[in-house]
């Protein structure tokens, strides 16, 4: 069995398209290597994402938008549950969002930001830091284009301006016996686009074959875990396929600490219109096929299915 592909994005992407392509059609994942984010931008913001979420949980919660579905600012442990799931999962969370320039034609979908003030660098952080995966996830839905046989900028007017939200993420430490091997995120599919995750290094991040068997991501320090989000399942009509995927308790020490990750939901614009692409969906059966649906529209539908709307 073919493997998750990694490759480097400091390669030539029409190198590159067709390893990357067959890994998100087999397995809905990549990694990828060179992706232009600073390191030092990185470490910045880990830094200042441990920070905060190191604050007392009073501080924490006046950072808590009831009713915002948590799209800014921090949402709290036992909020977010996976679709179908009983129980919610084992995390919090802050969330940053594009910054749109007064009288934008999108600012009706998209609210402020907002920012803690005790930690006075995060702001400019995590700014730069959400144009850097910006400008990698374009890089990634360029190569995306080129395997697809579209046209090499087919994305840059999708994406421009989209709805894409920053996720710093802590799962708190397990205590006792039952630590090792538990369940940190339930099994889930991402709504979006695509998603960059970094700071999968740490082992526990699965994803679930076609053949239904759970695998172990296994990510070089440094690099980024690509996955199909189901707005892209959907344009592509299954052909790039958006895989459910958990995150579970390593084995060892390391299940006993807290797990820190930062992933980058890149969104349509609200207002395209994801329409099945006519290659893809003449593949399928009618069976399969699906009719047009704006991004916003599919987003506040599914939002509601995982208690965030």
């Amino acid at each position: 069995m073919s493997d998750i592909a990694t490759v480097s994005l400091a390669r030539p992407l029409e190198d590159v398209a067709d390893e990357l392509g067959r890994s998100f059609e087999e397995y809905g994942f990549a990694v990828v290597r060179d992706h232009g984010i600073s390191q030092t931008l990185i470490d910045r913001a880990e830094g200042l994402s441990k920070a905060f979420f190191a604050l007392p949980d009073e501080t924490k919660r006046a950072y808590h938008i009831p009713g915002g579905g948590g799209a800014r600012g921090y949402t709290p442990f036992g909020t977010e549950k996976a679709k179908d799931a009983k129980v919610h999962d084992l995390k919090e969370f802050w969330h940053v969002g594009r910054e749109l320039p007064e009288g934008h034609e999108l600012a009706q979908y998209m609210a402020d930001n907002v920012w803690p003030s005790e930690l006075p660098e995060f702001r400019e952080t995590f700014l730069s830091l959400y144009d850097a995966f910006d400008e990698a996830g374009g890089r990634v839905l360029e190569a995306i284009a080129i395997h697809l046989g579209l046209a090499r900028d087919f994305f840059a007017p999708t994406v421009a301006d989209g709805n894409s939200v920053m996720r710093l993420l802590r799962y708190p430490p397990i205590e006792g016996a039952e630590a090792e091997g538990a369940i940190r995120a339930a099994a889930h599919g991402d709504i979006n686009t695509i998603t960059l995750l970094l700071g999968a290094e740490e082992a526990g991040l699965e994803l679930l074959t076609a053949q239904g068997e759970w695998k172990a991501i296994d990510v070089p320090e440094g690099a980024l875990v690509i996955n199909v989000g189901d707005m892209l399942d959907r344009l592509t009509a299954g052909k790039l396929r958006s895989t459910q995927h958990r995150v579970v308790n390593p084995r060892g020490e390391a299940a006993y600490r807290a797990r820190y990750s930062m992933p980058f939901f890149l969104h349509f614009r609200p207002d395209y219109v994801i329409e099945q692409l006519p290659d893809c969906r003449a593949e399928r059966p009618e069976s399969e096929r699906l009719p047009p649906i704006s991004s916003h529209d599919y987003l506040m539908q599914r939002l509601r299915e995982i208690n965030l709307a």
